[in-house]
């Protein structure tokens, strides 16, 4: 593992444990050049898993993609990266079940049902980018259904 600080090649592992979901393997290490603190999570990565694309291509599932955009619909907002880590691994383990294939717009439905329990404001942003809402009145228009009960 290279340090992110000095880009120095071998750094040593200080610390291993299991996450609280048990899934990742937390590991806290040190680079002997530096002296910088890190830490770094080991993940099973699900590989087989192919997103089938609103234009019908297909690539390979990206966690790291899906939490990108699921942090930027959580900027400023009171959500943990364990909160987000356990939305992830359930949304994935669901995605996986007995699954080959997978279709972007279930993974962005199932996101924003995860995300409306969580946070209504990260829900809203995440809606307004994946239904790609085209002016005021969409955007109003979902905000009335979160009211509505």
């Amino acid at each position: 593992m290279h340090c992110p600080h000095c880009k120095f090649a071998d750094t040593a592992v200080i610390d291993s444990r299991l996450t609280e979901d048990g899934r990742a393997v937390r590991r806290r290490r040190e680079c002997p050049k530096c002296s910088h603190r890190f830490t770094t999570f080991e993940r099973q990565e699900l590989s087989s898993l192919i997103v089938i694309k609103r234009d019908g291509t297909s690539e390979p599932f990206s966690r790291s993609k899906l939490e990108r955009g699921i942090w930027l619909a959580c900027t400023k907002r009171p959500v943990s990266q364990q909160q987000i880590d356990l939305l992830l691994n359930k949304l994935e383990e669901k995605w996986s079940a007995n699954k080959k294939e997978v279709l972007s717009t279930t993974i962005g439905m199932d996101v924003m049902r995860a995300l409306k329990k969580l946070d209504q404001v990260a829900y809203i942003r995440f809606a307004s980018v994946h239904r790609e809402f085209k002016d005021v009145e969409e955007f109003k228009e979902e905000l009335g259904k979160l009211f509505v009960k």
